[in-house]
């Protein structure tokens, strides 16, 4: 892990578009399982990534190869997420510290059962005091998921997601991007569990989730992102055993979908 976290590569960033302006990747599969963060860990990975957009092939190889590390401002946060740079340099210093105990989770159908992978976000986390600036190491597990390194990705702005004040809005919004191309998603509910870290307490209570979760997370949707979004369960007897969400982009609204 030592050897690893030293030849980690920092990569340089493009400068000629605004941070808002550039994309966060991520692999379908990432955006639909459980990537076991909070709103202020989320928005540092969301940055990470779009400071990283449109990298050139051999820096997406060698961050595959031994992870890589990406330089954040407290100005860059401040500005993207409209906060206090005070409150910047706050969240990014301890989520950052937080970030090495997260594990990402995807579920991959075997011929057996279900495989379930889980990795680290990251190895190695740098602060420097007075300057507002924090490195974050990236596992180099994590990397197909993140460096466009494998087909079935899911494509956003920064922009588009900046304004979420809500985990949850967040991750509901990711895994209707994955399926933008067809308009409609309709998981199981132990899948919208997972892709949602939903809090135990709404595992057993479709009320519970309905009202921490999902209808909070629409509304936001709806109102910052311009989605015209709709949903509804699907019940065998009394029980709820899946959700159907129907989305498109609202020709009024802002949204790039």
């Amino acid at each position: 892990m030592a050897e690893q976290k030293s030849r980690a590569k920092v990569l340089k960033v493009r400068t000629e578009v605004s941070l808002p302006e550039r994309y966060v990747s991520m692999s379908n599969a990432i955006a639909r399982g459980a990537q076991g963060l909070n709103l202020s860990q989320k928005r540092i990975i969301a940055l990470a990534m779009a400071m990283t957009d449109s990298l050139p092939v051999r820096d997406l190889i060698d961050g595959g190869r031994v992870g890589w590390t990406v330089r954040l401002s407290a100005l860059d946060y401040a500005e993207t997420y409209e906060v206090s740079a005070d409150t910047a340099y706050e969240q990014l210093k301890t989520s950052g510290d937080s970030l090495m105990r997260c594990l990402w989770n995807t579920v991959e159908k075997g011929k057996k059962g279900n495989i379930i992978t889980k990795g680290p976000w990251c190895t190695l986390a740098k602060y420097y005091e007075g300057q507002g600036l924090v490195d974050i190491t990236f596992h180099n597990y994590v990397a197909p998921h993140l460096l466009a390194l494998r087909t079935e990705f899911t494509t956003y702005k920064l922009k588009q997601a900046a304004a979420l004040r809500s985990v949850y809005a967040w991750r509901l919004f990711e895994c209707l991007q994955s399926w933008k191309s067809k308009g409609r998603w309709t998981p199981s509910i132990d899948d919208f569990l997972t892709a949602m870290d939903a809090p135990e307490s709404c595992h057993k209570d479709f009320g519970n989730l309905r009202k921490r979760v999902i209808e909070p997370a629409v509304k936001e949707l709806r109102q910052k992102d311009g989605f015209l979004l709709e949903w509804e369960s699907k019940k065998a007897g009394r029980k709820v055993i899946g959700l159907s969400f129907t989305f498109s982009k609202d020709p009024q609204g802002h949204l790039d979908l």
